[in-house]
């Protein structure tokens, strides 16, 4: 990968246009058609063949306070049960006003995707997420990312969004404090300038650049990466050459539950509605409540940096209705036995340490690790999955204010410049520790909004 640079602008530009967009994820494409529909002349650059990016490996859950699909199926929320939610599992660590901004503008996206762009989102409603105090994730019927990037895609070419795929950008020209315009990379080797009044870097985060996960999240370094490689950091390197004020680098989503080697995402839903994690004594290690990407680091501890997650055909039921589960289904990655024996047995697991850890999980109590089981215990048939830790996407980012424009180090807005998706920072504090189910789709969303409908005023 060549490194990003950033340059005084030239003489001329191969193409001009009002707002430019980097990235045609859910935050470059949901920015795009707020644009649109102000009127404006948008151009979206997608480095990959066609718009994918790290939502497109995600499950395309979306969480949002208060919706009109919620209200629907009786569910009671707010955004401000949100924002205590998202403020509780980071800790305190986030700045409130950005907090304050995405949960409180959560639920008008969602209503504006389902009702103008047609995206039939439905609430999951069967099984609750850790930190969620109420059921507020919002996904397409197959609850997987892939759908919702199609949806975006389709919605955009109605909408007549341009977007150009197989063009990376690699120079930010920028001068006199504002952005003039970028220079993008063809798939021939060429070079192409394209001059805006107005840029979105809704990009990428920088999970895919070995150099920065290490100097900013070595904790994770030797996890799998499970993101989109597209995922070079270039927003950040920027920030640095431009004088753009960053925040919580080392803050990531990790997942601890992907199937190994199939390198398959196996929904949390397998632990939260009583599964468990054992290592490779058949011991359990942790207090799986705290999450999934808690779990990555925990996992990664572990001999041999691996766990398997132990459930039932009930949990299976419930993990169905996402396509990956069904997926690593069908490849054979999940065990399905009717004895805890002939499970342990298909794992390579110690079957008597694997029954007396089952035999010792509390029926509607609490363990030693500290979690509360319920009423309903794990029954035969059983199932499990070799998983491992993975890092998914970076949290950190691009410092922006409420209308989503780049910060300064010095907390003055570039008039020109706004961010979002992967390349501003989110709402996860400044570890693992703090991510909520959905933070990055979240922020994706909301700030792509609020980026597309700023840049036009």
């Amino acid at each position: 990968m060549t490194v990003p640079t950033v340059k005084p602008p030239p003489d001329r530009f191969d193409l001009e246009v009002e707002l430019l967009i980097i990235g045609a994820g859910a935050c470059g494409l949901i920015a795009a058609l707020s644009a649109k529909e102000t009127g404006q002349e948008v151009l979206v650059i997608e480095a990959d063949a066609i718009p994918s990016g790290s939502t497109a490996l995600s499950a395309g859950l979306i969480p949002a306070a208060g919706t009109k699909l919620q209200q629907a199926v009786g569910i009671d929320d707010s955004p401000a049960q949100f924002a205590a939610d998202i403020q509780a599992k980071a800790h305190g660590e986030n700045d409130q006003e950005l907090v304050d901004l995405l949960a409180q503008n959560s639920a008008d996206v969602i209503d504006w995707l389902a009702e103008v762009h047609g995206l039939p989102f439905s609430v999951v409603d069967d099984f609750d997420y850790p930190g969620h105090s109420s059921r507020r994730m919002h996904g397409l019927p197959t609850r997987a990312g892939a759908e919702l990037i199609d949806a975006l895609r389709s919605a955009a070419e109605r909408a007549d969004v341009d977007i150009i795929c197989a063009r990376r950008a690699e120079t930010l020209f920028f001068a006199d404090g504002l952005v003039h315009g970028i220079a993008a990379r063809r798939p021939d080797g060429g070079v192409e300038t394209i001059g805006c009044k107005r840029l979105i870097l809704a990009c990428n985060g920088f999970g895919g650049n070995r150099a920065l996960v290490a100097r900013h999240m070595p904790e994770i370094e030797s996890g799998l990466w499970f993101g989109h490689d597209g995922n070079q950091g270039e927003a950040v390197l920027w920030a640095d050459q431009i004088g753009a004020a960053t925040r919580h680098l080392g803050a990531y989503q990790g997942h601890g539950n992907v199937a190994h080697p199939h390198g398959i995402l196996i929904t949390w839903a397998t632990i939260t509605e009583g599964g468990v994690q054992v290592n490779r004594a058949g011991k359990r290690f942790w207090n799986e409540a705290q999450g999934y990407s808690e779990a990555a680091r925990a996992v990664l501890s572990q001999p041999g940096g691996e766990a398997f997650a132990i459930f039932d055909a009930r949990i299976a039921t419930i993990a169905r209705q996402f396509e990956d589960f069904k997926r690593a289904e069908v490849q054979g990655a999940v065990k399905t036995a009717n004895t805890l024996d002939e499970l342990a047995d298909a794992l390579g697991l110690p079957a008597d340490a694997l029954s007396e850890t089952m035999d010792n999980i509390p029926t509607d109590g609490t363990d030693g690790f500290g979690r509360t089981f319920g009423k309903t215990r794990l029954s035969p048939p059983h199932c499990g999955v070799r998983v491992t830790g993975a890092l998914f996407h970076t949290q950190g980012g691009l410092q922006v204010d409420s209308s989503a424009r780049v910060i300064t180090r010095d907390g003055l807005p570039i008039p020109n410049l706004f961010a979002g998706g992967g390349a501003a920072c989110g709402v996860s504090g400044r570890g693992d520790s703090g991510y909520l189910s959905g933070n990055g789709l979240l922020a994706a969303v909301v700030l792509g909004r609020i980026a597309g409908n700023a840049a036009a005023a």
